[in-house]
């Protein structure tokens, strides 16, 4: 049987950005509409309300700009409202071309919002969707609170169906507005609708607010549901909306009978780039894009996976552009740091490696944190071994920091015996830190490492004297890795993980 195609639609930047305190700038919009379409391959984006505000119609001016070159025009869609072709103007102010009219799914909404009747209503949407066609705009209709609609006033659901099928519009978007739906309500309500409307394209968006999204999608589309709705880590309003990456996963090994274009080794990439734009994070264990979905912990997984991969699912890293780690800690056991020790290339005897295996114990009991990086430096430790020779010293720093001036940096640095001296400025005291080592080893013919991330954590409740560890992730060509530093000024931390990583390259 030949797999059925269904529409993705990202809403990250239009339902996305309702996540509470998030704005994206007109520049990652564009970035991320690219992304979204090119790199992604979903098949429609929601970029923006209209009526926002003046960045908002410059974003959509230069995604539609740049999507009309590239044959995407109708592949970017807009919310618009029944508001006598205001929002319509202001469409084809920004170039759109697609319209996803909000009009109201439920009697509640309609009486007690809106204060009219459904025929009022119905030829309220009939004058939009008409001056539309005259623009050349393309209509969807969102019946906003359908969920509720079916659950308490079904013969007004009906009723607007039979009026909007009868319409020049393109699709139907239903949905849970509030996240009220169980899997069992969605699949039924999606059933009768399709039954009752075989020849209507409707999409399902779904709200996460009892952590049953993924769970309806699912049964929204073995009802026969023809389109989703998803945001990039589960972005949106509450609780978010049905993430893309988890749904993705779901289809592709659940639903053989779902065809979907989405590219999922993008995913991660594009799930990384929106946390950097928002500084919404993403939580370690969600589920494909998290920090810590790939990594074993426990000893007893890294010696299951040695023997026979006993430990793997279908969700392989690789499948996403990830890569499986093991956990370095108290409940590691040897068969984790061997699998670390095998990527670092080094090769331990049975008694050598329990004397790591202890040292790593008793860090992970005193909670401190050990990475693959941070083998060298125990091994080197606990075997008074010359496997890590420290060969790079920052000897000596000044920093400085003055109102209405860039802060600045003196470096006395020493590379295998030799010193160097260098004095650099920059947007703050560490930038000002790597710009005087770029100089000293564009001296010495190296280049640094790029730095792709920065995170500084502090114990909860401590006062303004607390120890900060400062972890800093770096990319060479080869590879990506992560050095920390401890000190009570936070530079300082910075610094110390900036000399673990020249002893490391």
């Amino acid at each position: 049987m030949k797999a059925r195609t269904v529409e993705i639609m990202d809403t990250t930047l239009r339902d996305g950005e309702q996540t509470s305190g998030i704005s994206f700038s007109a520049s990652e919009k564009l970035t991320l509409a690219k992304l979204l379409l090119e790199e992604l391959k979903v098949d429609r984006i929601e970029v923006a309300s209209a009526r926002v505000s003046e960045g908002e119609l410059k974003a959509v001016q230069n995604i539609t700009e740049w999507a009309s070159t590239e044959g995407y025009l109708f592949k970017v869609e807009v919310l618009t409202f029944v508001d006598n072709g205001v929002s319509l103007d202001w469409m084809v102010e920004a170039g759109a071309k697609v319209q996803n009219l909000l009009t109201k799914g439920s009697l509640n909404h309609l009486t007690h919002q809106l204060k009219k009747t459904p025929e009022q209503h119905f030829s309220d949407i009939s004058a939009v969707i008409k001056k539309a066609q005259e623009l050349g705009i393309e209509t969807n209709i969102y019946l906003e609170d359908w969920s509720n609609g079916m659950r308490n006033s079904k013969e007004y659901v009906y009723q607007f169906l039979d009026f909007l099928t009868a319409q020049p519009v393109k699709r139907i978007l239903l949905p849970d507005t509030l996240g009220v739906l169980t899997h069992g309500e969605t699949g039924q309500f999606f059933k009768e609708i399709i039954e009752k409307y075989p020849n209507t394209h409707f999409d399902f968006h779904g709200h996460n607010d009892y952590d049953l999204s993924v769970a309806n999608v699912m049964e929204a589309l073995k009802a026969g549901a023809h389109g989703l709705h998803l945001t990039v880590n589960g972005m949106g309003e509450r609780a978010g909306n049905a993430p893309l990456a988890s749904v993705v996963a779901v289809i592709n090994d659940f639903m053989p009978e779902i065809s979907i274009g989405v590219k999922e080794s993008s995913l991660y990439k594009v799930s990384k780039l929106v946390s950097a734009f928002t500084g919404f994070g993403i939580p370690d264990n969600k589920p494909i894009v998290g920090d810590n979905v790939f990594t074993q912990t426990a000893g007893i997984h890294a010696d299951g996976d040695s023997k026979k991969n006993l430990y793997f699912n279908d969700l392989l890293p690789e499948r996403f552009g990830r890569k499986r780690k093991y956990a370095l800690g108290k409940t590691s056991g040897k068969a984790n740091i061997q699998k670390n020790l095998q990527e670092l290339g080094l090769t331990l005897n049975d008694e050598e490696l329990k004397k790591v295996t202890e040292r790593i114990i008793e860090l992970g009991d005193k909670k401190e944190r050990v990475t693959k990086d941070d083998l060298p430096y125990i091994i080197s430790d606990v075997l008074d071994s010359d496997l890590h020779q420290q060969k790079v010293f920052v000897k000596s720093y000044v920093l400085t920091h003055s109102k209405g001036l860039k802060p600045s940096t003196t470096l006395s640095i020493e590379i295998e015996g030799k010193s160097y001296e260098e004095n650099a400025q920059g947007d703050g005291q560490f930038d000002a830190f790597i710009n005087a080592l770029k100089k000293v080893y564009k001296k010495e013919g190296r280049e640094l490492p790029k730095l792709v991330d920065y995170a500084v954590r502090i114990p909860p409740g401590s006062n303004s004297d607390a120890l900060c560890e400062t972890i800093i992730t770096w990319q060479t060509k080869e590879n990506e890795f992560t050095t920390r530093g401890l000190d009570s000024d936070q530079t300082v931390s910075a610094i110390k993980a900036t000399e673990k990583m020249l002893n490391l390259v």
